[in-house]
């Protein structure tokens, strides 16, 4: 399993009526997690889309455990569970400043060719970038 932290802070745009961060907004936070371990292993959306891959969500799950607010500095913790084949599996923990867990969830990605939106195989330069840290 590999993992990385990233922070994000709540603007105040962010937050609603209730001066709660946005439940919406959890999906956009865990983009930036998904983005940040996939640098951080070597490789970005940007150069898997130059190869011809697209990574669209199957599915989002979140559990809401408390509220963040505005200014709130957030800590996503977003893990790799296992290694993926047509799916690849993204496993997320968020902790306020304090370092109290607000809420935990998983998104589920589908490897597909650009040009044919079909599902195809985990891209062998992940594969072998997620193999070299095993």
């Amino acid at each position: 399993m590999y993992q990385s932290k990233v922070k994000v802070r709540v603007r105040y745009a962010e937050t609603d009526q209730m001066g709660y961060c946005y439940y919406g907004n959890y999906a956009t936070y865990y983009e930036v997690a998904r983005v940040n371990i996939l640098r951080k292993i070597g490789i970005s959306y940007s150069e898997l889309e130059k190869q011809n891959y697209q990574m669209p969500v199957l599915d989002f799950n979140i559990k809401y455990i408390k509220p963040a607010y505005y200014d709130d500095e957030l800590t996503i913790l977003c893990k790799i569970p296992q290694i993926p084949k047509v799916r690849i599996k993204f496993d997320y923990e968020s902790y306020n400043q304090n370092k109290e867990m607000i809420n935990f969830g998983s998104t589920t990605l589908v490897f597909i060719d650009k040009l044919t939106k079909k599902p195809v195989n985990c891209p062998k330069i992940l594969l072998d970038k997620l193999n070299q840290l095993i």
